[in-house]
């Protein structure tokens, strides 16, 4: 009678319920296709800002080797910390839903204007305060969740696809090297491109998620190939890796002391708004998608606040912010492996890579075209999302105008910086060269000043 009354607390059909124990042996593998789905998107987000960064007092462009390998383990570390805080909250920081977090992409734009026009210092110090505007954000989500409307959101996430289309290209061509855009190089990134394409247009399921890692494998491989890296260069990072840190060590705090700048912090803050924005979404997707019901307030509220106070613990390991995963929102939707207890084995998995240094060395010889390769494309992904939000607001007149006017103005004064020159220098630190702080000021500024019915007047007067 014993063993039957406990059976039902310890099932497989508990995969499918947001609480209840399932088999370890059953539950590791359902928590480890979570890691598969985001784990090279998770390490390409800081190697591509290292690609680019200047530390405080050199002009050496790019961070690499041991500190690079040191950062992606920080990089799997707080990734997987993040998810573990989402699925058994502390105090009031997460969800207590399977929101799997990682290394965000909607940061990369402005992190990389950062550490290549101030330092890597300072970027890590608007990481920290920003991060924490954020948490602060979703302690108090019920007296400000309709400030920020949805038109102003999908302007944002359109600029940030935009945004990153360079970085990308930047990658695809092999990065900031003297033979830029060389042959071998643009055969690495278009191999790596057209596998991930190849692959996701055959693959079933789940194994749709894993185009990236399969695009990674193969343009890796052609990158030995080609010469972009041989195994001698492998084997020489391992070896520094493993003499230098060894096989085993926790990630590092502040291994940057942070430098914090107003004008790098503002333009920081706007993308954590952003950044806030589209964990509510996910947030919502997961419950929805995972367990047919409407989100809670609280749960929202939890969600923002990891979102935020983990991205401040990331900065003090010199990692750059987190967030929800959209890939593994679509992995819950798909699988309906909502059960806590069974993605946590995924947030478990990503801990202990966090702290064995040589994955990440393994991951810092990543040459720039396949990193590239890999993503192009998902940047250009992220336009579509952004266009397709705006479409769903509505292309009223109000919506059109807030759109144009904002996105054009945004994205256009950067492409032409000088017109900057007689503003406050503050002004043009934040603005200059970054187009997603300007499109959310402009469409936030938009948004409150044209009238709700302006459409309706229009018909009115006719």
């Amino acid at each position: 009678m014993s063993v039957k009354s406990s059976s039902p607390d310890v099932s497989i059909e508990n995969i499918y319920k947001l609480d209840g124990r399932v088999p370890v042996v059953k539950a590791i593998p359902f928590g480890l296709q979570h890691v598969m789905a985001m784990f090279v998107s998770n390490l390409a987000p800081i190697a591509m800002v290292c690609g680019v960064a200047k530390l405080l007092g050199s002009d050496q462009t790019g961070i690499g080797g041991v500190e690079l390998a040191r950062l992606l383990q920080s990089a799997m570390f707080i990734a997987g910390l993040g998810t573990l805080i989402q699925l058994y909250p502390v105090w009031r920081v997460g969800a207590r839903l399977p929101v799997v977090m990682g290394v965000s992409f909607t940061f990369v734009a402005t992190l990389t204007y950062i550490a290549t026009n101030f330092n890597y210092q300072t970027m890590i110090g608007a990481i920290i305060v920003g991060g924490c505007v954020e948490g602060c954000l979703g302690l108090t989500y019920k007296y400000w969740k309709r400030i920020v409307s949805p038109i102003v959101s999908a302007c944002v996430v359109t600029t940030i696809g935009f945004s990153l289309l360079s970085v990308g290209a930047r990658s695809f061509g092999g990065g900031y090297v003297d033979d830029f855009g060389a042959p071998r190089y643009m055969i690495v990134g278009l191999i790596t491109l057209l596998s991930c394409i190849i692959f996701s247009a055959l693959a079933k399921g789940f194994l749709k998620q894993l185009n990236v890692m399969f695009g990674l494998v193969v343009g890796y491989i052609t990158s030995f190939i080609v010469g972009i890296i041989t195994i001698k260069q492998l084997f020489e990072q391992f070896s520094t890796t493993i003499n230098e840190v060894g096989f085993i060590a926790l990630p590092r705090i502040l291994p940057y002391k942070p430098v914090f700048n107003i004008s790098a912090i503002l333009s920081i803050v706007v993308v954590f708004f952003v950044s806030a924005a589209e964990t509510i979404g996910d947030t919502t997707a997961v419950v929805a998608g995972g367990l047919d019901r409407d989100i809670t307030e609280k749960e929202i509220s939890g969600s923002l606040a990891c979102d935020g106070f983990l991205s401040s613990v990331s900065g003090l390991l010199g990692c750059t912010p987190i967030t929800s995963f959209s890939q593994n929102v679509g992995l819950i939707a798909m699988t309906k492996v909502v059960n806590r207890f069974t993605i946590m084995f995924g947030a478990l998995t990503l801990i202990l890579a966090g702290l064995f240094p040589p994955i990440g060395a393994f991951f810092s010889t990543l040459p720039q075209p396949v990193l590239g390769g890999c993503t192009i494309m998902m940047f250009g992904t992220i336009v579509v999302s952004g266009m397709n939000m705006i479409g769903k607001c509505g292309f009223n007149q109000r919506n059109t105008i807030i759109a144009a006017l904002s996105i054009s103005i945004g994205i256009g004064f950067t492409q032409t910086p000088d017109i900057f020159n007689y503003f406050p220098k503050i002004i043009a630190d934040i603005f200059a060269g970054n187009s997603v702080a300007g499109v959310f000021v402009l469409s936030m500024i938009m948004n409150f000043i044209l009238p709700k019915d302006m459409d309706v007047k229009k018909l009115a007067g006719m």
